[in-house]
């Protein structure tokens, strides 16, 4: 596959993944945070806003193809 086939469809499936994971995650929080205190919020949104790094990581490296040899 291309270099630049392979960038646009790997920048789709990121602007898909943000989109996605950050409605997931405004669901969740207010499903299941409503009553909790506030540190309890910080620490979700400061994991759940760090974990969409993990998939991303590896879209990127998909991205950038084989290392030359």
């Amino acid at each position: 596959m291309p270099l630049r086939l392979r960038k646009f469809i790997g920048m789709i499936l990121l602007v898909l993944l943000v989109a996605i994971y950050a409605i997931v995650a405004m669901i969740v929080a207010v499903r299941t945070l409503g009553d909790q205190p506030g540190w309890v919020h910080f620490l979700y949104f400061l994991i759940s806003g760090t974990i969409w790094v993990l998939p991303a990581m590896g879209i990127i490296k998909w991205m950038a193809g084989p290392r030359p040899e």
